[in-house]
């Protein structure tokens, strides 16, 4: 009986093991590209540094108010607090002592100079289609940022998300290496977007669903996603009732996406600080090419699914009461809202937006308008757009039960349809952090 329990523990031990040992060692099943032949010259560096805009890479690994890429800055998670570490061209604490094969080491496959797995907060499963010779140009731009001696400070995880073994049996379930490879059934431009969209600009980070491990369902999923941690709703890109731009007329979603704001939406929250930090930046070519990729994406949702969602979004109470609501509703919207986004919701085109046919203000999450309503905010200040318009915080004059009451008025007036609001929802943002 022992000798039956001995070998079967045995076997369990090398299977574990062998699964560890795949998830280390996982192999591109593309081979990587060479390092690039124009190496350190001064168009890579340009190049580099375009590249690092449009990875937003300052967004995470500057701290506010810290010297740029100097790491520090709190990646809050439900495993705990990630702290992104200096990547600047100091030799003791940033990539100094790097070489452009440990950067593509880094982006490529998800490992450190000294070989340490690294961890999914840095989105290497996007990063790892960035191609060898973008690799060398963001490495070589990297080399030139001004060196901080910064030391980096380790992650504060919870256990056993602490133990980094255990991200070996991750990468084996969820991350395969592989530079992305160009679609020929498709435009140079919709491969260009795809690549934009999917690799460099990570945008599966935040628009996606991620289960228990923190996994998502590949850079492909942009189905949305809750970011709980910082209280914000990155919706789905997929659906026509979301975020999904299938039917939008490309110049507006170019409009949004590198200003901040288009004639019937604006970007707010942490995609407010995409647009100022890094999309902005991106050439109108770029810009179109995503605009051209998001727009082909396939919509998610079947006739049943949105007949469905239409019942989940019918309001919860009775005529009488409903109709209650909607008078008390339109009193407080009259007084604190119909100045800016007028007395039918038509907003005013590019500044205030409108809120009649509005999906933002209509989607079963309503976390987003719940923040905005609370806390305020502006959309991205852009060379485009620098003295943007903003909403100015009403947590301090309304009560949550005001809050509760008006957004619930916005979500079922002028053709709009939502289920209604309560104050304890709203309660669960009042004090949620800012960032």
């Amino acid at each position: 009986m022992k000798r039956i329990l001995y070998s079967l523990l045995t076997s369990i031990l090398l299977v574990l093991a062998g699964v560890a040992g795949y998830g280390y060692f996982l192999l591109d099943e593309h081979l990587p590209g060479t390092p690039a032949v124009d190496a350190n010259t001064g168009g890579q560096v340009a190049r580099g540094a375009y590249l690092a805009r449009a990875g937003n890479c300052m967004g995470c690994h500057t701290m506010r108010g810290g010297d740029a890429y100097a790491g520090g800055r709190v990646i809050q998670s439900e495993f705990g607090n990630f702290l992104t570490p200096n990547i600047t061209a100091d030799v003791n604490y940033g990539i100094g002592a790097w070489s452009a094969e440990d950067f593509w080491q880094a982006l490529h496959n998800g490992k450190s100079k000294d070989g340490r797995m690294l961890y999914p907060a840095f989105p290497f499963a996007n990063y790892s289609q960035i191609t060898r010779t973008d690799s060398d140009a963001l490495f070589a731009y990297f080399k030139t940022v001004k060196p901080v001696a910064r030391e980096n400070q380790p992650h504060d995880l919870r256990f056993p998300y602490n133990q980094r073994i255990l991200l070996a049996f991750w990468r084996a379930l969820y991350f395969r290496p592989g530079v992305y490879q160009n679609n020929t059934q498709q435009t140079t431009e919709w491969n260009r977007g795809a690549y934009l969209v999917n690799g460099l600009a990570h945008c599966s980070a935040c628009h996606s669903s991620r289960n228990v491990l923190g996994a998502n369902g590949g850079s492909h999923d942009l189905s949305g996603g809750a970011l709980p941690m910082v209280n914000w709703y990155a919706p789905s890109l997929l659906a026509q009732d979301e975020a999904g731009v299938l039917h939008w007329q490309p110049a507006q979603l170019q409009a949004l996406l590198k200003t901040g704001v288009s004639q019937h939406s604006v970007a707010s929250g942490p995609m407010a600080e995409v647009v100022a930090g890094s999309l902005q930046y991106l050439t109108a070519t770029d810009i179109a090419a995503m605009g051209t990729y998001l727009q082909a994406l396939p919509v998610s949702k079947t006739a049943a699914a949105d007949m469905l969602d239409k019942a989940l979004k019918a309001p919860e109470l009775g005529k009488e009461q409903m109709a209650m609501l909607m008078q008390q509703g339109a009193s407080l919207y009259k007084t604190h809202c119909a100045d800016c986004h007028g007395a039918n919701g038509s907003g005013v085109a590019s500044i205030y937006p409108a809120l009649a046919s509005n999906r933002a203000v209509q989607m079963q999450n309503a976390t987003n308008p719940l923040r905005i309503i609370l806390a305020g905010g502006f959309a991205p200040a852009t060379e485009a757009n620098p003295r943007p318009y903003g909403m100015p915080p009403f947590g301090p004059v309304l009560s949550d039960a005001e809050v509760a009451i008006v957004l619930s008025y916005v979500r079922n007036a002028w053709g709009n349809q939502a289920s209604v609001i309560t104050a304890a929802e709203v309660n669960r943002y009042r004090t949620a952090p800012l960032d």
